[in-house]
């Protein structure tokens, strides 16, 4: 048990303060050169900052999962997932590097918040747990949808690295599915949707 609140602790700030650097290269459109303007930089920020902060609240789910489950073999299946998500991180940290813009200055209160939602349904059992991935999964990958139609035309850069996104976090939710998730409620799944309404609309700004 002390072990794995280490781990998680040591997740947490590596997270919250660390840069990170990502195991696969940044998903690129070859021979597509990105040009925007000043305005179009300040829309791809604010969406690229609202992903990035997506990922982040990954991180501590699929820690605060692992940490909460005793069977073994799902918490390598979490930590895996967790290591995949970190690319996320990576690449969202850099295009926002990239377009001279900023990660939210709220990142603890997400990563504390999402920590909070992981234990919890951690400790509702494994199913929950799992079900809990796949909706949420499935509602990040709806929302990468809405992105690309919102991000500048031009953005190729941006909008390789969403793709690739929604590819990788589809996967996990077919990946929580054959583990065994149930579906949860729908009364959950709206306010799954509710929480994710307000952090999408605080970070777009923040």
């Amino acid at each position: 048990m002390i072990d794995r609140f280490l781990i998680a602790a040591d997740s947490a700030l590596r997270t919250v303060f660390a840069s990170h650097a990502a195991a696969q290269p940044c998903p690129t459109l070859p021979g597509d050169v990105t040009k925007l303007s000043a305005q179009d930089k300040k829309e791809a920020g604010a969406l690229m900052r609202v992903n990035h902060v997506g990922e982040v609240c990954a991180q501590a789910l699929y820690t605060a999962q692992a940490f909460a489950t005793n069977n073994e073999a799902l918490r390598t299946h979490f930590t895996t997932a967790g290591a995949e998500e970190t690319n996320h991180l990576a690449w969202t940290e850099q295009r926002l590097r990239e377009l001279g813009d900023h990660t939210s200055l709220l990142n603890p209160l997400w990563y504390a918040g999402a920590f909070g939602i992981g234990l919890i349904a951690g400790k509702l059992g494994d199913a929950v747990s799992l079900g809990f991935v796949v909706e949420t999964e499935n509602q990040v990958e709806a929302h990468l949808e809405s992105h690309m139609r919102r991000l500048p035309e031009g953005d190729h850069a941006s909008r390789a690295i969403v793709a690739q996104m929604m590819d990788d976090e589809a996967r996990h939710a077919h990946n929580a599915t054959e583990l065994g998730a149930i579906d949860l409620p729908a009364p959950v799944k709206g306010l799954m949707k509710a929480a994710a309404k307000v952090m999408t609309t605080v970070a777009h700004r923040v």
